[in-house]
């Protein structure tokens, strides 16, 4: 019996080695944590139960035979984050490259079944070389069940991808279709083409960085949502994410204990909107006032800066925040925002966590390069984001909504079900300068005349009245009741019902 003991630790030591400590010391001399230091940072102490340790490929070809280390690349199971059930995997770049062979597909593909039978997310930790050329199409059919697997698992049961290395070619789609994206920087890349063949085609010269690296995704492709300084970094801050996100969709957001007074007024926010109605503020300042204990979790910080997205706790529950930023394109809407925003919002309503939007939008952003890239389709994702949401959806208009863009912002009229306004809102079809200039075009060689007209038109819309009288509005608030105001919305939604006809799934115009 001690033998056979003895054997077990044995092997066990064995796997946990991966490729070798001449390959763990490689690793960590590129700043780079092992497969299973990281999930040891990621999960609890001691709560990591592991799956096929000793899972080993089939390969014959090219010598493979030769060389099986037990785990195939990739260490997978299950654990805890703040004592809540997550399922993971980790690949090993000390074997083989961390290269996704038949059988280490076959270990990720199991633990998104047993994810998605037991209502728990699913983190990946990526760090591949990408398709195990010895395989050949063998690794290629591997590849293709897991984004099969995403495809089910996407709004059952979140999905995290977490990028610590290089993830390329048909490798990036699988955390394409994952619910966030979070990267290394300077240590991980992503693209389907790499640098040699990218010259080879275009003539193009480009370094993996430029190409695919942590800076290129967070603010340029808005493939990733986050990049950070190191590993730990990066693990910290998805446990911090997990902690704002429900187990599944059947599941409601988890519940902390707050010690925030739900009344707190705010004083500072009646002087937050500046006398000129052109002049700039921090809307971040708003969120973080508004927030439990002003804890604020930005998604996608450095792209389409001129909304903001992420996630606030308000009662210690989860609400999920998207507003325009009057600080950069004085928030306008354009292609970027829209896109961004729109998966934000349907991540919220698949998963229940209800919807908070501040709202100063002076319209869409004009100009011939938002007409052909699209902004029409685009634009038109956020408002059906919007639309179809079927979630609490509480919305304060600080300053401007004008135009279709007022529509968009989740409007009363896209079901909208608590609509606040500050009383320094304006809420109208178009500013007052180009509204009398269409109004009153043949008095404009009278400057005077025009002036008067303008401000008429301001005084008669450039207020929330106008629409609080239709009932558009709920209700004109103090800037400094906001908190409380808005707390009490949401609260007084926990038990809402709404459902969408049915359907097999919509079109939305992607």
């Amino acid at each position: 019996m001690k033998d056979i003991l003895q054997e077990l630790e044995d092997r066990r030591d064995i796997a946990r080695q991966g490729g070798g400590q001449k390959r763990i010391d490689a690793q960590h001399s590129k700043g780079k944590l092992t497969a299973r230091e990281r999930i040891e940072l990621l999960l609890d102490e001691g709560s990591f139960e592991e799956f096929d340790m000793f899972v080993a490929h089939r390969c014959t070809d090219f010598g493979m035979q030769d060389s099986r280390p037990p785990g195939d690349g990739v260490v997978t199971g299950w654990g805890t984050i703040n004592g809540r059930m997550v399922y993971v995997f980790s690949q090993d770049f000390t074997v083989f490259g961390g290269s996704l062979s038949e059988t280490h597909a076959q270990k990720i593909c199991k633990i998104m079944d047993m994810a998605m039978q037991n209502g728990a997310p699913v983190i990946g930790l990526n760090d591949s070389g990408g398709a195990r050329i010895q395989e050949g199409v063998a690794s290629l059919a591997g590849y293709a069940e897991v984004f099969q697997k995403n495809i089910m698992a996407s709004g059952v049961v979140p999905q995290i991808s977490v990028i610590m290395g290089p993830c390329a070619g048909g490798a990036v789609y699988s955390p394409a279709m994952t619910d966030f994206i979070f990267m290394v920087k300077d240590s991980s890349y992503m693209f389907v083409t790499g640098p040699d063949v990218v010259k080879t085609v275009t003539n193009e010269v480009v370094t993996a960085e430029e190409l695919g690296g942590a800076s290129t995704h967070t603010k340029k492709s808005s493939v990733a949502d986050a990049a950070f300084e190191n590993d730990v970094e990066a693990l910290t801050e998805v446990r911090r994410l997990v902690d704002f996100l429900p187990l599944n969709n059947r599941a409601k957001p988890p519940v902390r204990p707050f010690f925030d007074d739900v009344s707190r007024l705010e004083d500072s926010l009646d002087t937050l909107v500046p006398e000129n109605p052109n002049t700039p503020y921090d809307m971040k300042e708003l969120i973080q006032k508004v927030a439990d204990e002003g804890d604020f979790y930005e998604i996608q910080e450095d792209y389409a800066k001129n909304i903001i997205t992420g996630f606030v706790r308000l009662e210690g529950s989860t609400v999920g925040v998207v507003a325009n930023q009057p600080m950069i394109l004085a928030g306008c809407l354009d292609i970027d925002s829209s896109r961004k925003a729109a998966r934000f919002v349907r991540f919220c309503d698949a998963f229940e966590i209800p919807i908070l939007t501040f709202v100063d939008v002076p319209g869409f952003l004009p100009g011939t390069s938002q007409e052909y890239g699209g902004v029409i389709k685009h634009g038109a994702k956020l408002l059906f984001a919007y639309g179809e949401a079927t979630v609490p959806k509480v919305t304060v208009i600080t300053r401007k909504a004008y135009g279709g863009a007022y529509d968009v912002m989740a409007s009363k009229h896209l079901r909208g079900d608590f609509n606040y306004a500050w009383p320094t809102a304006e809420i109208a079809v178009m500013g007052a300068k180009g509204a009398t200039e269409i109004l009153y075009r043949s008095e404009l060689g009278d400057p005077e005349k025009i002036a008067q007209r303008t401000k008429d038109y301001e005084d008669r819309f450039a207020n929330p009245f106008v629409a609080a009288e239709k009932g558009f509005i709920d209700e004109v608030i103090m800037p400094h009741s906001t908190r409380r105001r808005v707390c009490r919305a949401f609260a007084s939604l926990r038990n809402k019902q709404l459902s969408n006809p049915w359907k097999k799934h919509d079109n939305i115009p992607l």
